[in-house]
């Protein structure tokens, strides 16, 4: 068989969003979920495998204790288990925990493992809703991008992609890959519409000229209804795999990165090189 090869000689890659369904507290039968589908992934062939966010130990907590009874150090059970994985079956894994920090307080995070390990850890800077009440202390690093073999990857966590500027950050910083774990609660929608949290996605990769890569997570946990809606967007922002709204799911595609550098749009148009920032900021606080 022979490898496709992208423009620049890069192996193109095949990408796995892995769709399950976590319950909260039980984060032995949780691992065990995550382990069988990042093993499916590999079976069909993919090299970077994305979870969803707080894949360890679900969502809907009660209250701080709770939470800290399912929180991990960054090297717990679950990112251990990851390394074992992204080592033995030779992937680059993106993936959402509930982290204890050495602060002792908790941390809504994501790690990005390869075969040598953790390359980069990552706090979800903008809280949802119960997060705030629930006790998760908010980030307040920039989102990471890391090289990798199969290009650069750069992750951010659910409510981070709402913010447009934050999304930017990870794009200006080279990302052509945006890996992102997320939980979207089921909302009503107008019949025959996607999902608005999936045409932000979109919306996020076409003005980066970036690919995206969304682990959502399905099921129903303590009255919460989940989407479902894991999509990989090519950087044009078209979805190149089908949504399996509410199904448990490992959905692929192969994609060459390499495209993501090319950020022109038009002969004249480039989406980053027309920035213009200096007319950016607000006019109160000077800031973008």
């Amino acid at each position: 068989m022979t490898t496709r090869r992208t423009a620049q000689g890069r192996p193109a890659v095949t990408v796995a969003s892995c769709q399950i369904a976590p319950r909260v507290g039980r984060v032995e039968e949780n691992r065990h979920r995550i382990r069988e589908a990042i093993e499916e992934a590999a079976r069909r062939g993919a090299s970077i495998v994305v979870l969803p966010e707080l894949a360890n130990s679900g969502y809907v907590f009660q209250d701080l204790d709770e939470l800290l009874s399912v929180a991990e150090p960054l090297d717990g059970a679950t990112v251990r288990q990851w390394e074992e994985l992204a080592a033995r079956l030779k992937l680059v894994i993106v993936g959402g925990f509930a982290e204890l920090g050495s602060d002792g307080r908790a941390y809504n995070s994501a790690v990005l493992i390869d075969e040598t390990g953790v390359r980069a850890s990552y706090r979800k800077a903008h809280l949802w809703d119960g997060e705030k009440t629930w006790g998760f202390t908010p980030g307040d690093t920039r989102p990471p991008v890391v090289d990798t073999p199969h290009g650069r990857i750069g992750m951010l966590i659910c409510y981070d992609l709402e913010f447009p500027e934050w999304v930017r950050l990870a794009a200006l910083e080279g990302a052509e890959l945006l890996c992102g774990p997320v939980n979207w609660p089921l909302y009503p929608r107008p019949e025959g519409e996607r999902p608005g949290e999936v045409v932000r996605v979109q919306a996020n990769a076409a003005v980066n000229r970036m690919f995206v890569a969304v682990a959502d997570r399905t099921g129903t946990e303590r009255g919460q209804d989940w989407l479902g809606g894991s999509v990989i967007v090519d950087a044009d922002g078209y979805p190149v795999t089908e949504l399996r709204l509410g199904e448990e799911a490992v959905v692929t595609a192969t994609l060459d990165l390499t495209e993501a550098r090319d950020k022109s749009i038009s002969d004249r148009n480039d989406v980053h090189a027309d920035r213009r920032p200096e007319l950016y900021a607000h006019r109160e606080t000077g800031r973008p």
